[in-house]
């Protein structure tokens, strides 16, 4: 199924992506470093989502409070929980 997240507090502005049984594919940032989130983009393609929110939750960017890692675990999570309904 494929979503779309709006971030908060990042440079990056959206992130959509699909979750398949609980596998990322596609995703693709809006904004933000291009280089960083397509390394991040790649990184977490074909893998579980609930295995990736505990490696990037919480990871900050620089004196911000999230980063776009971060804005990911809580898309994904947000996406966990309306599958799960």
């Amino acid at each position: 199924m494929a979503y779309e997240y709006r971030t908060q507090g990042t440079c990056s502005s959206k992130i959509a992506f699909d979750l398949e049984n609980g596998t990322v594919k596609n995703v693709k940032f809006t904004g933000g470093c291009n280089g960083n989130l397509k390394a991040i983009s790649a990184l977490v393609e074909g893998k579980n989502a609930e295995e990736i929110i505990p490696l990037i939750k919480g990871l900050k960017c620089g004196f911000k409070p999230t980063s776009c890692p971060d804005q990911l675990a809580k898309a994904l999570e947000e996406a966990l929980n309306e599958q799960n309904k």
